[in-house]
């Protein structure tokens, strides 16, 4: 979801570069840069674009949002040689299309781009590993780990470059920052320790009680791994699409 709105913001000028005869894709609310509230068109674009997020966008090359997938997160969440972690593999985050556009600035004189979404809730479900000792108990183990997000508010900063090639000029996504805010957290872990319904009760307990210092220990991976997502998924489509069409003058 994150690295799919500011591609949509760039493949605006894109899209205004096309003829008035050419159609446009269904997906886009074609913005210009004479409009004296183009910020606002921008959101508005974003906002149009979320039924096809949900889906993907094969022939610009952008993948479903539902669910928006990120590979690993490992957590240390007590001390000591025998303290309690967590690995998440294959997370799945689901409800990300459903954001709305709160703030947006566009990048001007060395200043980043700022974008603000607020999205209700996400859930999130991942293949859960745990070792080490839990309070007093050995949680060694592994199972299905689910989370409700709810309240999510992320503001994504960042700033991009030009270089020519083949007499064109082609951006590139050089730096990203991304800050995520949440209200509510609700975790807990399924089928895990072989079953065991003690072990799984004494995790969910901990999980229930210690959410958002659980959620404190993924935020540094997180933000990390969703500006890397969007970079990846930015520049590929950046390489293919040359400045010029971009921005109409």
């Amino acid at each position: 979801m994150f690295p799919t709105l500011a591609i949509v913001l760039l493949l605006q000028g894109f899209y205004a570069s096309l003829s008035a005869a050419e159609n446009l894709p269904p997906y886009i609310h074609q913005c210009r840069w004479s409009d004296p509230k183009v910020t606002e068109c921008f959101i508005h674009a974003m906002m149009h674009i979320r039924p096809w997020l949900a889906q993907g966008i094969p022939e610009i090359a952008l993948p479903a949002v539902e669910p928006f997938r990120l590979n690993e997160l490992s957590l240390s969440l007590t001390t000591g040689p025998n303290g309690y972690r967590v690995n998440l593999r294959d997370i799945d985050l689901y409800g990300a299309s459903n954001f709305s556009v709160t703030h947006f600035r566009l990048s001007e004189k060395g200043a980043p781009f700022e974008l603000q979404i607020r999205i209700p809730q996400l859930r999130i479900n991942a293949d859960y590993t745990s070792s080490g000792v839990l309070i007093i108990i050995p949680a060694s183990g592994k199972g299905s780990f689910h989370a409700a997000l709810a309240g999510v508010t992320a503001v994504l900063r960042g700033a991009t470059s030009s270089a020519p090639r083949a007499g064109r000029d082609y951006l590139r996504v050089d730096k990203l920052n991304v800050d995520l805010k949440i209200r509510d957290v609700n975790m807990g872990i399924r089928r895990a320790f072989n079953n065991n319904a003690i072990l799984t009760e004494a995790t969910n307990l901990f999980l229930r009680s210690n959410g958002h210092e659980v959620l404190e220990a993924m935020m540094p991976q997180l933000r990390l791994k969703i500006a890397e997502v969007f970079m990846g998924i930015a520049n590929k489509l950046l390489a293919k699409v040359p400045v010029q069409y971009l921005v109409r003058d």
